[in-house]
């Protein structure tokens, strides 16, 4: 069954097509040298590198999930967003973490080990083990896209999950390899625009509705959802969720735990290429400032997916009660089914229901009506409305063959974006930290290159195939945020704060944290505790401190020469009165009062961006009284951000 049309297939080929012409147009700029493919050469702007970071953290999965807890919780869904979708760790890169990355002169955050601990052995261990992390983490990353992208094509396309990720992960992979860092930028900027027509779209339509039904948004999104505070942005400790999500029933709770993990994950943090990247201090202050305000536009065409999915359901599922019935019939004939496999098997049956006995075809058409196809696309294992498939499901049902292809277009370009600077990262750190350092350090430029192309292929595949033992989204998300991020949270913060850690507490507290993310995730189906994420990040946390305090104890501290060139070269604050007196007094009062102002300035920027969120929501929802409240707590936080930060940003001649 088609649910695009000609013009729509068109459209998507013809920007598939344009993004392998600017990786050919780009190629040998990018191959000019090793720090032009990864870093753009430090020569692009400031607001170019802000507007691409945003890009970055805009992807189909990552839209599919936020918009799956607007639906069911309102604009409250933002607070469990707070685990990564919101992108608090930004408001820690904008003040302080972005700059002392950038003032190491490095390319990539594992060669930045070796600047802080020195080249010894342990030294290079903790480079070693940092580019291990970061690989690993990008596999994830890929497996969390492939899930997703797989899952949301798969709605529109005849083709299995599989199959839809791997056509688009085979483009982008072939621009990216070709173009670098400058393809990662330049083509954020032009899916940046895509995105934003998107948004205007999808937001109007959504405020359009909300208006035509008035007062009675709260009582429909209850009889949709089961939520009565549904159309509230206030802070709750606990809310209502349907089943499969009553873990984040304890919403306010989350919600706290995930603010103080960013914070904390942000303080250790910051080491992304557009950092490295830029020309100095002051645009590592802008860049950040811009890529965390274009945020705010994600918000509104989230929570305007969120408000078309409640009509949708509610003109589709009057009562919700076949959708328990069509789940049960489905188990009865296929009853190998499992959830890891659910998406793959629907999808199956909308395309092939010959290769089905006509009794499940047969009783399908008559819980579900004629349309039985488009409606099967909604129904979760549970045998519930999957709030992972409203965003997609919106689309189907509520956008117009010739408009479709443009909405998937901006969708498919969020992906993209992610994808992109993701996966260059990474190859970073294989080319540069493993491969160029210990295996071939006198390998010509192109070589280095042909080397980065070859980890990306392969880190692309081990992602696709790994992305087909994953049941949902929200699975693989939570683990790469708590399990895996809480494992290297300990190790990558202390480098900054405590002079006495070393190279070896590095190492062993990374490989701690590595392989304790890795069994955790192995183990999690069989031990009940570890589905919940917040003691998942409590065990990676204790895990992670235990191999920090274990290396750092065991050797000696790192060369104070090292240590000095670090400390007056970064000037971090925390623990580190033994390096104080190797900068001049000046100097000295120089670093209390920019680390004063950075720590002041901290309560205001997060505010100021959680408003950013918030605003926009409330807009499309027309809830004027809680936006005007909003509004206010975003100015008075933005006036505190220009007293303490903006105002004492240096210029840019003396922060290079």
């Amino acid at each position: 069954m088609s649910f695009l049309n000609g013009f729509d297939y068109s459209v998507i080929l013809v920007y598939f097509g344009l993004l392998i012409a600017v990786g050919i147009f780009l190629k040998n700029r990018a191959s000019a040298s090793i720090e032009d493919y990864f870093i753009g050469g430090r020569n692009l702007p400031w607001w170019a590198l802000g507007i691409s970071g945003t890009a970055s953290f805009v992807d189909i999965a990552g839209t599919v999930i936020i918009t799956s807890f607007l639906f069911l919780l309102g604009p409250r869904g933002l607070f469990i967003e707070f685990r990564g979708g919101a992108g608090l760790v930004l408001v820690v890169f904008l003040l302080w973490t972005g700059k002392w990355h950038r003032r190491s002169g490095c390319i990539t955050g594992a060669e930045w080990m070796a600047y802080r601990f020195g080249e010894d052995g342990w030294g290079q261990f903790a480079r070693v083990s940092r580019a291990f992390a970061e690989i690993i983490f990008t596999i994830g990353m890929l497996i969390y896209m492939v899930k997703g992208v797989g899952l949301f094509l798969s709605m529109f396309l005849p083709f299995s999950p599989l199959m839809c990720a791997t056509i688009l992960i085979a483009v982008a992979t072939i621009y990216t390899i070709m173009s670098g860092f400058y393809g990662v930028v330049y083509t954020d900027l032009v899916q940046s625009c895509i995105i934003l027509g998107t948004v205007i779209g999808i937001s109007v339509m959504a405020a359009l509705k909300v208006t035509e039904i008035g007062s009675d948004l709260g009582a429909l999104a209850q009889q949709v959802t089961g939520n009565a505070d549904w159309l509230s942005s206030k802070f709750q400790f606990h809310t209502t969720m349907p089943k499969g999500y009553e873990l984040y029933k304890d919403l306010g709770m989350f919600a706290i735990f995930y603010v103080f993990r960013n914070l904390f994950y942000g303080m250790g943090t910051g080491d992304d290429p557009k950092f490295f990247g830029a020309k100095n201090d002051r645009e590592c202050g802008t860049l950040a400032f811009v890529w965390t305000f274009f945020m705010m536009f994600r918000w509104p065409m989230m929570i305007g997916f969120a408000v078309l999915g409640l009509f949708l359901v509610n003109d589709l599922f009057p009562d919700q009660g076949v959708l328990l019935q069509t789940a049960g019939l489905i188990k009865h004939h296929i009853p190998a089914i499992d959830h890891s496999s659910w998406a793959g098997v629907i999808t199956a049956i909308i395309n092939n229901p010959q290769h089905y006995s006509s009794e499940l075809i047969d009783g399908l058409q008559k819980l579900l009506g004629p349309d039985w196809h488009e409606k099967l696309k909604l129904l979760s294992f549970q045998g519930t409305i999957d709030p992972e498939r409203i965003l997609p499901g919106v689309i189907l049902f509520m956008i117009p063959k010739g408009v479709r292809g443009l909405i998937l277009i901006a969708l498919i370009a969020a992906s993209m974006s992610t994808f992109d600077s993701t996966v260059n990262k990474g190859a970073g750190y294989f080319t540069r930290d493993l491969y160029q350092r210990y295996f071939r350090q006198k390998a010509s430029n192109s070589e280095l290159i042909y080397a980065s192309w070859a980890i990306i292929i392969v880190m692309v595949i081990f992602g696709i195939l790994a992305g087909q033992y994953i049941s949902n989204i929200n699975e693989i998300w939570g683990w790469i945020i708590m399990g895996l991020g809480g494992g290297m949270i300990i190790p990558l913060f202390l480098r900054f704060y405590w002079w006495r850690f070393n190279g070896s507490g590095f190492a062993l507290g990374m490989v701690f944290g590595l392989v304790g993310a890795i069994v955790m995730k192995i183990i999690t189906p069989y031990i009940e505790i570890l589905g919940d994420e917040r003691w998942q990040f409590i065990i990676m946390i204790l895990v992670g401190l235990s191999g920090a305090l274990i290396g750092t104890y065991i050797t000696k501290p790192t060369n104070r020469k090292i240590l000095e060139h670090f400390y007056q070269t970064t000037r971090p604050f925390g623990l580190w009165h033994p390096l104080k007196n190797s900068v001049a007094p000046a100097i000295l009062q120089s670093m209390k009062t920019e680390h004063r102002n950075d720590l002041i300035a901290l309560p205001f920027t997060l505010f100021w961006h959680i408003s950013l969120l918030l605003m926009p929501m409330q807009l499309v929802l027309q809830t004027f009284d809680s936006f005007f409240v909003t509004a206010c707590i975003a100015l008075v936080s933005l006036t505190g951000m220009y007293f303490f930060w903006y105002k004492n940003l240096p210029p840019a001649e003396e922060s290079a």
